[in-house]
């Protein structure tokens, strides 16, 4: 069934009418798409355009589509009906007659499917807000039970400064902050209805376009129609928000990958977040941390599609933009999945504290806090790192750590050294001591406070 065809003399091509069809993938539009129809016929009818009754006789029959939709009475065919604003319009027609007809009164597809997407759009963001926020409560929680769990903290992957596992996963925790805070933003930007925009240049009948907005809960009406139908921000800055979620859950799951081998043993995965292998039978793979990190090209894939979709497409509307549906989707799909699994094997992870409070050691990140001890005893900066760092190579060649270098040898390279060095260079004084806000001291401070 299609909605056009009156200046038509031939039937569409077998393979062009598939390769048109949208209704395989934008069936998952249809709560939207009958929303969206509810309040048009509304608007129609408050404007005298629609009578009351046909206005209650259409919103009964696309309430029992609905209905009939979700319970599974109804199917959607790809075969029969071009997408979903067809099959829903067919079917109300067929079942309340000529009223039905009237629903497409001052509307086209182009405004029906900008208004169609950003519903669907708006209705998703509260559920990855959800999701980031559940993930954000288990990094909270693991915060607060490893305020004073000491580890290295990295550059370049190299021991760089003794940190905390709080003050690690509080890195991650601000990232997905900074998640919620863009999805709030694309939110805000996308609340502006297009119906009543018609196919580019609005309508003639009287709409009510204000009212419409209101009755789908806009904050107002898009200001050019033109704009209105080929506006695809909305969706380009929802993929790049997704992609930003799924680089910072794929630079964690990288993280907890290399934590996970024996080279680190800093962590051990559940196992109903790992797998095993078909021949070595002593293997437990983190495979759930690399398909989140594989699927991050994934969606970075839909965010360079839609922009190279967008970049070279005239005003107004044109049908490549059908090809914004199937990319979101999935996109969407794949990010809600990923925080979910996500979630669950962090809130699982076995952290091994003594492994990481012994590599920060061994690591010498204490030796910036050496060079800080001489500097404080009157001894200049550059020096006081030229003098540490002859005292690492000698731990190196000895296979020890500062901690356990005696004092004599110390004051070999140094005299000004003095007993008081092993705790100025112990983990807890190391951390302890970096105040400033947002440094591992202070918040360890702030959790004690909590």
């Amino acid at each position: 069934m299609k909605l056009w065809g009156g200046r038509f003399t031939k039937e569409t091509n077998d393979l062009a009418y598939a390769f048109n069809e949208s209704l395989s993938f934008d069936q998952r539009l249809y709560r939207q798409d009958i929303e969206g129809s509810i309040a048009h016929v509304t608007m129609l009818a408050k404007q005298g355009i629609l009578t009351s009754e046909e206005r209650d006789q259409i919103i009964r029959g696309l309430e029992g589509i609905r209905a009939d939709i979700e319970s599974g009475a109804l199917v959607p065919d790809p075969t029969q009906y071009e997408d979903i604003h067809s099959f829903i319009e067919s079917h109300l027609t067929e079942r309340i007659g000529e009223a039905g007809k009237k629903l497409h009164t001052g509307r086209s597809r182009n405004d029906q499917v900008a208004l169609d997407m950003k519903l669907y759009v708006r209705d998703q963001i509260p559920e990855l807000n959800t999701r980031l926020l559940e993930l954000m409560e288990v990094l909270e929680n693991l915060m607060r039970e490893h305020a004073e769990t000491y580890m290295p903290g990295f550059t370049h992957l190299q021991k760089a400064q003794p940190t905390t596992l709080a003050h690690h996963l509080g890195a991650y925790y601000e990232m997905f902050r900074r998640d919620l805070s863009r999805l709030a933003d694309t939110h805000s930007r996308l609340n502006e209805c297009p119906l009543g925009a018609g196919a580019l240049a609005g309508t003639t009948y009287p709409l009510d376009r204000a009212y419409t907005a209101e009755l789908l809960h806009f904050e107002c009406p898009t200001a050019n129609s033109m704009d209105s139908v080929s506006d695809r921000d909305y969706l380009i800055e929802l993929l790049s928000d997704l992609s930003l979620i799924m680089m910072h859950l794929s630079r964690f799951s990288e993280e907890i990958i290399l934590w996970n081998s024996n080279e680190y043993h800093f962590v051990e995965i559940d196992d109903a977040y790992s797998t095993g292998s078909s021949i070595m039978p002593q293997k437990k793979n983190p495979d759930i941390a690399e398909l989140v990190r594989g699927k991050t090209g994934r969606v970075y894939g839909h965010l360079m599609a839609l922009l190279t979709t967008m970049k070279g497409l005239p005003l107004a509307y044109n049908k490549d933009m059908q090809e914004d549906k199937e990319g979101a989707f999935d996109a969407l799909d794949t990010v809600m999945a990923c925080l979910t699994l996500f979630t669950g094997m962090v809130k699982t992870l076995r952290f091994n504290q003594d492994a990481m409070k012994s590599s920060a050691v061994r690591g010498f990140t204490n030796a910036t806090d050496a060079a800080d001890y001489l500097v404080k005893k009157g001894v200049p900066f550059r020096d006081a790192h030229g003098i540490i760092g002859q005292l690492v190579l000698r731990c190196i060649e000895k296979g020890i750590g500062l901690d356990d270098l005696p004092l004599t040898e110390y004051q070999e390279i140094c005299p000004v050294f003095q007993n008081d060095i092993y705790d100025a260079i112990s983990l807890k004084t190391c951390v302890e001591k970096r105040m400033t806000y947002g440094a591992p001291g202070e918040l360890i401070q702030r959790l004690r406070e909590q």
